[in-house]
């Protein structure tokens, strides 16, 4: 998977933290069987910045953990025709992942475990919204969404 990776938080993120993020997205990529081709983008960002975000996107005035965009690529307007080869070999860019540190320092506090293991939580939670699960549409897809999260996370070694 082509993860970019930046940083616009006041502190600066630490390498460890980058790189636990990477690596666990790397391995619920190979969990969901995504194509290599796979591109995606998180961004770390600070409470003010996330509420901004939430605000303008989502019309709610207050900061949030993550949010995610996801990108439809199913257009029907390129303006090339390519055999389904071609179409393979495309990089597929599922969408970007805005997440504030700050809440993930308040949410690993509150419920008392690890920033690490609240980071990865949040990084795989976004990631699994950009490949179409969503526990807000119905109780079913909740749970099959959770049971996911829990099973990367604890398949990767971040266990509650």
């Amino acid at each position: 998977m082509d993860l970019a990776i930046y940083d616009q938080t006041k502190l600066g993120v630490p390498s460890d933290q980058i790189d636990l993020v990477k690596n666990v997205l790397e391995f619920a990529g190979n969990y969901l069987e995504l194509p290599v081709n796979t591109e995606m983008s998180v961004t770390f960002v600070n409470n003010d910045e996330i509420q901004r975000i939430n605000r303008e996107y989502r019309d709610l005035d207050k900061p949030t953990d993550v949010i995610s965009f996801a990108l439809e690529d199913d257009d029907d307007d390129l303006p090339i025709i390519m055999d389904s080869e071609m179409m393979a070999e495309l990089p597929k860019n599922i969408g970007d992942i805005f997440i504030s540190v700050d809440k993930v320092k308040e949410q690993a506090d509150f419920l008392e475990h690890p920033f690490e293991r609240e980071l990865g939580f949040l990084s795989v939670h976004g990631f699994l919204h950009l490949n179409n699960y969503d526990h807000m549409r119905s109780a079913e897809d909740e749970k099959i969404m959770f049971r996911l999260q829990r099973e990367i996370l604890d398949d990767f070694g971040l266990k509650r």
